[in-house]
């Protein structure tokens, strides 16, 4: 009895019938639920790595049924190895970006910053694909290509047929999800059985039909009105030769190469040999060398249907009585498995396949004229020529309506995001909608993020902290833009990204930033982060703001602070971008200047935390209105979250499109108790560079599960410090943060602090506070110790750490070399040395 596939179980036709008079309903259960791209990609590549291994049980049962399907040994290896690269996850991340802009493209996302117009590809719906029955693979890959597009997708089959079957029932064994089967149903039955394939049609939002004029003629007739019928109808293909290449043994070896494959059962296979010539003693010339590179061929197999040798009897017949006419010359092979056949006159026509090829002639000045009237169905031209004339010759043949230009022998190849037959696949399979609202979602980018977000599950591997990091840097194939850290925790390192990354994360960003309060319409910025020695902070600051089509003077750190708060005042920028130290000290070496300016509006940081009493100065002294984070990020992740103008300090948004962040207990991999302090583990689905899957960033935080009051439902956490300000200082655990809190509260200090560690010879500990500000003034163990009872204990108590105070210059402040952050804590014991 038939098998069907239907949304993860195995169903027989009884069953399949009856469901099919549902079909509505399961439609509209199946599209209620939005499948992410993300996790296609994850089930086919893990899909891709098992086929890899020829003796798996999923490598062994396909080949088998393909070799069922009456498929040759060489062909069916050469499938399995095409089919392995074209499920990997960077074939398809790769058609994803190409075809549909990014790897998650059903997002409603502002296409211009500016405006409040939201775009985004949806699906079309239920797309019923009515799968070729002389390409096995390519049923199973339409639906792919219509998962990634978010569709439930209903695949028709030939009644014999099992291959689409086992394959698509296979992607969905391996998404752990369970999503991906949801969305698919495989159904295996004649064409003739018109009472199923109407049904399906007339529930159809798209139909997607390969085949014959006929065929999709028939298709056409049974579709509803407004209902999208995406043919791949029949093309053409031909090779095109000049006279410096048509004697070429390599020319004519990647014909034949591209004729034998798949019996010319492919679109692309050639079906003619055009010759840039008039002269028929050089057709008929070529004609006899060509015949004799086919003859040395292996055999092809001898399973035609006998309406296929009927037509390529019929053909060879004509063509041989047409000899005596001297218009044709026939060469065969005597068991006619083969056939070249010479023809004088010019114009296309359709080869009857299995490896009978026509040669004719066609001076390129006639190109237009000949192949123009079969626009509709030419596909593949394979030119064989020189360089300069390859390049005519293209153009030549692109303008009479050929859709792919290649060489000889590599006409049935392709490459990653290629259009198929003139369009785009993923297109095709979806609607480009678009959103326009008001100035009440002047700081969305993206509609979405209103709604929830969708959190995908961290692979199942172990941990890996931050020291470790070297370990997801085993495959930087991909990678082809480097940072490096600015070694603030732990030695300094090379991150990798590919371009793709890069401009993905810079796009968040820039939704951040918006999210934030930047308005790329209005305000003047500055970008005064450091920059150089392969630090990111200026580069991708700078490529934020051009990707928010923004006004912006990227001035980079400079050390004459006064300069650039001239430059400010000159240029009338109302926005800077820096870290917090380094703001500070434009301030306070311009602050007659910005004082009167008082034009500076807002600020946005990263890198370093920015305290509350500074942030109250710049506002009270200087007039600035917004002090806020840019982004929470690093080097080695990328942007992690953002902040929302209702975000209170140190509280930001997942960037969930991005990552998933785990909160784990600090001693244990197990999610840390509700609202309390973790390890921030992030994995990013989306990173080709490298992999970075479960890490840990060295920072603690918690999670915030109530609602946001600017009405974004993205995951909330709040920072609570890194694993470096927490430090052991005689038998107490301290906290870099609560030295802060203390110098702001009890001293009024707004500039730097800094604290240093050391151990002399005898092993006695010493904590020096450093304050920004004049030696003189150099005061406030007193204030520390009333403020901070565990410092008092370590101090006063059990006596085991001496406590020192001392003001100095910003300039004597420890730093990092690449980026200029302040090191918060600098331990010069020892035993951490």
């Amino acid at each position: 009895m038939t098998q069907h596939y239907w949304q993860g179980a195995w169903v027989d036709d009884a069953e399949a019938a009856a469901r099919l008079e549902r079909l509505d309903e399961y439609a509209a259960g199946a599209l209620a639920e939005r499948l992410s791209p993300i996790t296609v990609l994850a089930a086919c590549d893990r899909l891709a790595v098992a086929l890899a291994d020829p003796a798996s049980e999923h490598s062994v049962r396909l080949a088998g049924l393909l070799r069922e399907a009456g498929v040759p040994e060489d062909e069916t290896s050469r499938t399995m190895r095409d089919l392995i690269e074209a499920l990997s996850r960077e074939a398809l991340e790769a058609k994803l970006t190409r075809e549909l802009g990014g790897s998650d493209p059903g997002r409603l996302a502002r296409f211009d910053f500016r405006r409040e117009i939201f775009e985004g590809w949806l699906p079309v719906g239920l797309l019923v694909h009515i799968a070729p029955g002389n390409a096995p693979a390519a049923g199973a890959f339409t639906v792919i290509e219509g998962l990634l597009a978010g569709n439930l997708n209903v695949v028709k089959t030939s009644g014999r047929e099992r291959f689409t079957h086992e394959l698509l029932a296979a992607v969905a064994e391996f998404d752990e999800t369970g999503a991906i089967a949801r969305q698919i149903v495989v159904l295996g039955f004649p064409s003739s059985r018109t009472d199923w394939l109407q049904r399906l049609c007339a529930a159809a939002d798209a139909v997607a039909a390969w085949g014959g004029e006929e065929a999709i003629a028939s298709i056409s007739a049974l579709i509803p009105a407004g209902c999208r019928l995406v043919d791949w109808g029949p093309k053409l293909s031909f090779a095109y030769l000049t006279a410096d290449a048509w004697s070429a043994p390599e020319t004519l070896d990647g014909i034949a190469d591209d004729i034998c494959r798949l019996e010319q059962q492919a679109c692309a296979s050639p079906q003619v040999v055009y010759l840039d010539t008039e002269d028929e003693d050089e057709l008929f010339a070529f004609a006899e060398r060509f015949a004799a590179v086919l003859a040395a061929r292996a055999p092809a197999p001898h399973d035609r249907d006998p309406l296929e040798s009927a037509e390529i009897t019929n053909t060879v017949l004509v063509a041989r009585l047409e000899e005596h006419l001297g218009l044709t010359k026939v060469h065969a092979a005597p068991d006619a498995s083969w056939h070249v056949l010479a023809d004088t006159r010019s114009a296309l026509r359709a080869s009857p396949l299995h490896r009978t090829v026509w040669v004719k002639p066609l001076p390129r000045k006639r190109i237009a004229e000949v192949l123009r009237p079969m626009r509709r169905y030419l596909q593949t031209a394979g030119i064989g020529a020189s360089r300069t004339d390859t390049a005519e010759l293209a153009g030549a043949v692109l303008a009479a309506g050929v859709l792919r230009v290649t060489v000889p022998g590599g006409m049935l190849g392709s490459y990653d995001g290629e259009p198929h037959d003139g369009v785009y696949a993923l297109q095709r399979y979806s609607r480009r909608v678009d959103v326009q609202l008001d100035g009440r979602f002047a700081g969305d980018a993206c509609l979405d993020d209103l709604v929830g977000a969708r959190e995908l599950t961290p692979p199942a591997v172990a941990v890996t902290v931050k020291t470790e990091f070297e370990r997801l840097q085993t495959d930087l194939s991909r990678a082809e833009v480097f940072f490096r850290s600015g070694g603030s925790s732990g030695a300094p390192k090379l991150s990798a990204f590919s371009w793709d990354d890069y401009h993905e994360h810079m796009r968040s960003g820039a939704e951040g930033l918006l999210a934030a309060g930047f308005d790329p319409r209005t305000d003047r910025s500055m970008n005064l982060f450091f920059g150089g020695q392969l630090y990111g902070g200026f580069s991708s600051f700078y490529s934020v703001l051009e990707t928010l089509g923004a006004v912006q003077y990227p001035m980079m750190a400079q050390d004459d602070h006064a300069a650039v708060a001239r430059s400010v005042v000159e240029h009338r920028v109302n926005t800077l971008f820096g870290m917090p130290s380094y703001l500070l000290r434009v301030f306070t070496e311009g602050a007659d200047l910005l004082r009167e300016y008082r034009g500076v509006r807002k600020l946005f940081y990263g890198g370093e935390h920015f305290p509350a009493r500074q942030r109250e100065w710049l506002r009270e002294e200087f007039g600035v209105e917004l002090v806020r984070a840019g982004a929470y990020g690093s080097v080695d992740a990328g942007p992690l979250g953002y902040q929302c103008p209702d975000a209170p300090d140190r509280v930001y948004h997942l960037f969930s499109g991005l990552h998933t962040l785990e909160i784990l207990d600090r001693e244990a991999d197990r999610p840390a108790p509700a609202g309390e302090a973790g390890r921030l583990v992030f994995t990013a689905h989306t990173r080709r560079g490298q992999r970075l899957d479960r890490y840990e960033i060295g920072d603690l935080g918690r999670w915030l599960t109530e609602d946001c009051p600017c009405g974004r439902r993205t995951p909330r956490f709040e920072l609570l410090g890194r694993f470096g300000d927490i430090f052991r200082s005689g038998s107490y655990f301290l906290n870099y943060r609560r030295f802060v809190e203390v110098a702001e509260e009890r001293l009024d200090h707004h500039g730097a602090l800094q604290i240093l560690l050391d151990e002399d010879d005898d092993a006695n500990e010493s904590l020096t506070v450093r304050l920004e500000g004049r030696p003189q003034d150099a005061s406030g163990a007193r204030e520390f110790l009333d403020g901070y009872p565990d410092l008092a204990a370590a101090v006063e108590l059990d006596r085991l750490v001496e406590l020192r105070v001392e003001r100095v210059p910003a300039a004597d402040f420890a730093q990092t070399a690449a980026s200029g952050k302040l090191l918060a804590v600098v331990d010069r014991r020892p035993r951490n040395s």
